[in-house]
């Protein structure tokens, strides 16, 4: 396996890391023992970084890790944990809380659910609209300096959060959506986590399946399953995003490899600062995503993979207004 470095003191994780929301919730039903031989595999294959939230699956998704981690050393694996986001009993959202209290509370919690003493790294899903981010971030330090967290990361941040964030501690990642379909982070936000020595968690790599290669127009997704109100899956825009698809399929064939490998590939060449999170629920989905590493890329590969997926023809946001709406990455100015 590949390695990749994030934050000021070096530390090493995997090139290409596995994100564990989908095993508990958003994407349909799950299967817990296909999702924990998933983590089994991804560890033998030698992946370190496995991404979770405390609010995926209200607390589910980190008891499903602790249980796939039994009888593996804490030190072989560096876990990243999203908390923030509250949920309701009937599994829907009741906003944001980044307070300090909070913070510590949710941290308390996700401790104990996953049977360890530390995080590796902790970061708010999204900002607190009530709560200045030198607060929630200064906490975060409180927990570090207490020892219960190893390091701080932000998700979905502009560039001015990142700013005020690293005055207040290091920030060692900024995990954000990045893919072939959204490249919105390449204007201002990669150049400035890259000026503050900010490395970037890619999250959507494949656009939560439109890249998969394996999507097509007759899918229907349950009520479940929030792609199914994203505009992107939606109407003649799936049509459109499906088209590009088959612009990069015909590279892929010359490259022997699938359109999600070069995706993911195409992530990979964008810097040893990006670290690809693939959100494989299953060990031959997983399988081939890390084929992407065995897959190279030369300056006109990406310029035909670039040229198939121009960034003005890709159809519909990447969420409802809504949730656009929450998004401090969006903002401008």
């Amino acid at each position: 396996m590949q390695t990749r470095t994030i934050g000021q003191n070096g530390s090493s994780v995997s090139a290409i890391g596995l994100g564990l929301m989908g095993m508990s919730d958003f994407y349909g039903p799950t299967d817990e023992a296909e999702s924990i031989s998933t983590i089994h595999a991804a560890l033998d294959a030698g992946i370190t970084l496995l991404d979770t939230g405390d609010f995926y699956g209200s607390g589910h998704n980190e008891l499903l890790l602790r249980d796939a981690l039994k009888g593996r050393k804490r030190e072989d694996t560096f876990i990243a944990v999203k908390f923030g986001v509250m949920r309701s009993p009937n599994g829907g959202f009741g906003g944001i809380d980044c307070r300090p209290a909070a913070v510590k509370n949710s941290l308390s919690y996700t401790l104990k659910r996953l049977g360890t003493d530390y995080i590796d790294l902790y970061q708010p899903a999204r900002l607190d609209p009530a709560v200045p981010i030198e607060d929630t971030i200064g906490a975060i330090a409180e927990m570090v300096e207490a020892g219960y967290v190893k390091q701080i990361g932000l998700s979905e941040a502009s560039p001015a959060t990142l700013r005020r964030a690293s005055a207040i501690h290091p920030i060692s990642w900024l995990q954000i959506e990045y893919s072939l379909l959204s490249r919105g982070i390449e204007a201002e936000i990669l150049p400035t986590a890259r000026e503050l020595g900010i490395a970037i968690t890619a999250y959507g790599v494949l656009s939560r399946g439109l890249l998969s290669g394996h999507w097509s127009q007759q899918r229907s997704e349950s009520a479940r399953d929030f792609r199914a109100h994203l505009p992107r899956f939606t109407g003649a825009n799936l049509e459109s995003n499906l088209a590009l698809v088959e612009s990069l399929r015909a590279v892929a064939t010359e490259k022997a490899a699938t359109v999600a490998q070069v995706a993911i590939a195409w992530i990979l060449a964008q810097g040893t600062d990006i670290i690809p999170l693939v959100g494989a629920r299953r060990r031959d989905r997983l399988s081939e995503a890390l084929g992407a590493l065995n897959v190279d890329l030369n300056p006109a590969d990406l310029r035909r993979i670039e040229a198939a997926i121009p960034p003005s023809a890709v159809a519909g946001d990447r969420y409802d207004a809504g949730q656009m709406a929450m998004l401090d990455s969006e903002r401008k100015g």
